[in-house]
């Protein structure tokens, strides 16, 4: 029961509802125990005494019982049915609620076809059991001590003789139960395998397409529907093997019942109407016995999907708030972003990043550059606060990151990641997803200034058409050029451009980036690219190499160096007019140029560093 026990929060609030099924169901079982003995009355005190003038109020009798037996189980109905329906409300607020605040770390390993089963089927199956499982199993243990309390009364000796097999079967149920749990555990992991198999086939429909990969994804598919096959096949082994072996003991009680009670009824010693009572009453007993499989069953299954949910629930938050973490005002942050050596490694994996440090003044524009693995990514997630750092500090205006509330300081930086993800919904919306209080000009400004109007206003809704799940129907540079006017919008201190503009044209760049020199006015602004072109205006660029600072300065300053940004520059521009320039110019005026670049405000404060 301890999962239940954690689970206590969630239903409790509503225990009215709870005790009240409970109540009614109990009263309904109660009422079901009149049956035998009005047939014990109907048979030694009516047929037997010849008293028919009797039978019309036995009958109204009867209608009475059927009549609020009937309204009790109605009643039961009423109140597990919304027992089940707002506990059911309850776990699922709760579960989307961590699944929004959960850090990168734990999406970093959770599938997206494992947690909409938990949101859905496993929830299901818990709302089933609260609302109406878990009194059915209560009602077996009354069924059972009301059924035995009566025929105890009725007669000891033929009660105990009839009960005889029942420890048997009860050992058995237990004996089944300890083997169905583990067995339904694996269900649901096969289950879940193959829901996430199903999910990512359909994201990335696209792709296995244009592959030709059709029957590889039948086939993988397959396989792991065999397995989920194999799963309940195993399962309905376990109930095949122990539901017949509980068939019989439960039998065997009915065959010595009419044995011993029949010899009982010729020798005087318990009247026919009490024999039939009895016999009445052990299928009452026996019912729910019959039942108790289907109640374990259920049981467990509620067990397994109630441990994947707390698993969810109680899983550990590495990214939250400090207590008494300050909350940060839009008017008193200026930007000012400090990395003062930084050793980060993700969970059980070789360090990503060595000893970084960089010093952003606010208005500012470093530039991240390094090939794929290099550390990028990573120092964007921990000035997002994605991870928490270990080794060193990421500052905000001379402050941890980590003391701040992560809600307000997050709201200071707006990203443009790489990987474009716009929701189902209209443009406008996805634009001003950033923002509460918004204009329609303020859209359209920032639509202005990543170049999307345009394309937008040709479109047959303009602003109000809806694009497809995850932006489809729109082409990777328009997604993009969306993203950025999301990220606009939101009037930032810190902007984060994850190779933006990758999937545009160089011309659709140039004219980006001319918006963006407005844009970055006043604002702390990281840049991730692969381009030279989206760097070249950068006050500082940083330059990476499996997660270690190799070379740092501005462009000219790092043409005229050896490595690996002149390398990247040369492959970039090779042939082109600016290689021969910047060569030309590299030769005539290194000196000079040093030393002018060296008497700028932030190269003296890198050069300090």
């Amino acid at each position: 029961m301890e999962v239940f026990r954690q689970l206590k929060p969630y239903f409790w609030p509503e225990k009215k509802l709870f005790f009240g099924a409970i109540a009614c169901l109990a009263v309904a079982t109660a009422l079901g125990l009149v049956y035998p003995n009005l047939l014990r009355y109907l048979i030694d005190d009516v047929i037997t005494q010849k008293q028919f003038q009797l039978v019309p109020r036995l009958a109204l009798v009867v209608v009475v019982v059927v009549s609020m037996k009937g309204m009790f189980q109605f009643l039961h109905g009423l109140c597990g049915g919304r027992l089940g329906n707002r506990v059911a409300y309850h776990l699922r607020n709760a579960l989307y609620n961590k699944l929004q605040y959960l850090s990168f770390q734990y999406y970093d390993q959770a599938r997206t076809g494992d947690l909409m089963s938990r949101l859905t089927a496993d929830l299901e199956a818990i709302r089933q059991f609260i609302g109406f499982g878990f009194a059915q199993l209560l009602n077996v243990m009354l069924m059972l001590v009301f059924g035995m309390g009566m025929m105890f009364s009725i007669n000891w000796k033929l009660a105990l003789l009839t009960m005889i097999t029942m420890p048997f079967l009860a050992f058995t149920a237990i004996r089944f139960e300890g083997k169905i749990h583990p067995a339904f555990r694996m269900v649901r992991q096969s289950l879940s395998t193959m829901t996430t198999a199903v999910q990512e086939n359909i994201t990335g429909v696209r792709t296995v397409k244009s592959f030709a990969r059709e029957p590889h994804e039948v086939t993988k598919f397959s396989a792991r529907n065999e397995d989920y096959k194999a799963m309940n096949i195993e399962t309905s082994g376990i109930w095949a093997k122990y539901f017949p072996i509980m068939e019989i003991l439960a039998n065997l009680s009915v065959v010595t019942l009419l044995g011993v009670g029949g010899y009982m009824v010729i020798e005087n010693t318990i009247t026919l109407g009490e024999l039939v009572a009895c016999f009445s009453l052990i299928w009452y007993i026996i019912g729910p016995m019959w039942g108790l499989g289907f109640h374990i069953n259920n049981f467990t299954q509620t067990k397994a999907s109630g441990e994947k949910i707390l698993e969810v629930l109680n899983h550990y938050m590495h990214v939250k708030d400090q207590q008494e973490a300050i909350a940060l005002k839009s008017e008193h942050v200026k930007g000012h972003v400090r990395f003062d050596h930084v050793t980060f490694s993700y969970p059980e994996k070789q360090p990503a990043l060595y000893d970084f440090s960089v010093d952003a003044p606010p208005g500012s524009v470093i530039g991240l550059l390094g090939s794929t693995g290099s550390g990028k990514t990573t120092v964007i997630s921990l000035l997002m606060r994605a991870y928490n750092v270990k080794e060193g500090k990421v500052m905000l205006d001379g402050q941890d990151i980590r003391s701040l509330q992560v809600e307000s300081y997050r709201n200071q930086i707006a990203t443009v990641f790489q990987e474009t993800f716009l929701f189902s919904s209209t443009i406008r919306n996805n634009i001003s997803y950033g923002r509460k209080d918004v204009t329609m000009d303020d859209i359209i400004r920032a639509a202005k200034l990543s170049k999307a109007h345009d394309f937008i206003m040709e479109l047959p809704e303009g602003y109000d058409t809806v694009v497809g799940e995850r932006g489809l129907g729109l082409s990777g540079g328009q997604k993009q050029r969306i993203a950025i006017a999301r990220a606009l919008i939101k009037d930032p201190k810190i902007l984060v451009l994850d190779d933006a503009t990758s999937a545009v044209d160089m011309e659709t760049e140039h004219e980006i980036q001319a918006g963006f020199g407005e844009v970055m006015k006043g604002r702390t602004t990281f840049i991730i690219a692969h381009r030279i072109s989206s760097l070249k205006h950068a006050d500082e660029i940083i330059v990476l190499d499996k997660g270690r600072i190799v070379q740092r300065g501005t462009h000219q300053d790092l043409l005229q160096q050896e490595g690996l940004y002149r390398q990247t520059y040369d492959i970039q521009y090779a042939d082109g007019p600016q290689k021969s320039a910047a060569s030309s110019q590299a030769a005539a005026t290194k000196d000079t140029d040093v030393d002018a670049l060296n008497h700028s405000p932030l190269q003296e404060r890198r050069l300090a560093h």
